[in-house]
């Protein structure tokens, strides 16, 4: 399996919905469909998403070995 790193290419705003497409095997878009319509339901998507975006290595910094994922 694909570690889970934001790609510096494909993402739109903090790459983390392009993370989770690689690491679950679709496309960005889906991924980003998927969340849209996550947001109409209750919960706290957003703070997820937020929390995602500053908890994932972006993948310039995993491929220089300063991320200990």
């Amino acid at each position: 399996m694909a570690a889970l790193v934001r790609p510096t290419h494909g993402r739109m705003i903090g790459g983390v919905c392009a993370a989770l497409a690689q690491r679950f095997g679709t496309s960005a878009n889906t991924m980003r469909v998927i969340f849209l319509v996550s947001c109409l339901l209750p919960g706290p998507q957003f703070l997820i998403y937020l929390a995602l975006w500053v908890l994932l290595p972006s993948e310039k910094s995993a491929r220089s070995g300063s991320a200990a994922w």
